[in-house]
């Protein structure tokens, strides 16, 4: 398959996934995780996808106008992916989330290029980022991760802290926090793996139930993959990061 039938597939199981969910067309927004992908490769999904949708740009490269609202995100892993990649992929228009884990000495590289960091998983980190922010005159998305799982494997929050967490972000000056991310559990156990997923809604909803500063706008879950971003629908997933099933098997890491 092309990655331009991958992409449609992908957002037609996401258009099933919407109306089986009761959830309106078009509520759920599609990420591109691209780990060990190459600029070539993203560049030709983006065009793909601008290619697929009516308005001003398709074909050409540019996000504008009513493609944009409907483009894919762009999600990197490592920030060493990130910085490498980045520069050859700044004129899309689309915007580039981190997806993975963040170090605090590598906060300036990250902040250079991402729109949101959808892993921050303690306050030391989103204190950090505060900070940076302040110093460059800028505001930044973040997501609060939750290891709704409890796998060491896996990072973020656990569950009993992670509204706690979000509260003590939400407040800090020039983040703006949208929301929840994790990632579900690794089991071929539908069940296991949606209540993790109907875990973190529920988590979501103590925070904007919670009524504390900033957390107003904590709508977001970003949660389900690949292979079980329907589960994730199911839940109440807003965003859903997808690799392998546009982009086929990931090039090894260098």
């Amino acid at each position: 398959m092309t990655v331009r039938a991958r992409l449609d597939d992908v957002r037609a199981r996401v258009a099933t996934a919407e109306d089986a969910a009761g959830q309106p067309p078009g509520s759920v927004r599609l990420l591109l995780a691209t780990k060990t992908q190459p600029a070539p490769a993203i560049r030709a999904a983006v065009a793909a996808d601008l290619a697929a949708g009516a308005g001003t740009g398709a074909g050409t490269g540019t996000a504008t106008g009513a493609t944009a609202r409907r483009l894919v995100l762009l999600g990197e892993n490592r920030v060493q992916e990130l910085t490498a990649k980045a520069p050859d992929l700044a004129d899309l228009g689309v915007e580039l989330h981190l997806i993975g884990p963040l170090q605090s000495n590598k906060v300036n590289q990250a902040l250079r290029w991402v729109t949101c960091v959808q892993s921050v998983d303690s306050l030391a980190l989103a204190e950090r980022l505060s900070r940076r922010c302040l110093d460059t005159d800028r505001e930044l998305d973040v997501l609060v991760q939750v290891n709704v799982s409890g796998e060491r494997t896996k990072h973020g929050v656990p569950p009993d802290a992670a509204v706690d967490l979000a509260r003590r972000v939400a407040a800090l000056d020039r983040l703006q926090l949208r929301g929840l991310m994790t990632v579900g559990s690794n089991s071929s156990d539908t069940d296991r793996v949606r209540a993790g997923y109907r875990l973190l809604r529920e988590l979501r909803d103590q925070v904007l139930a919670s009524g504390a500063p900033g957390t107003a706008g904590a709508v977001e879950l970003s949660m389900g993959m690949s292979g079980d971003l329907e589960l994730a629908i199911a839940e109440g997933a807003t965003l859903v990061r997808v690799g392998t099933a546009v982009f086929g098997a990931r090039p090894p890491l260098v």
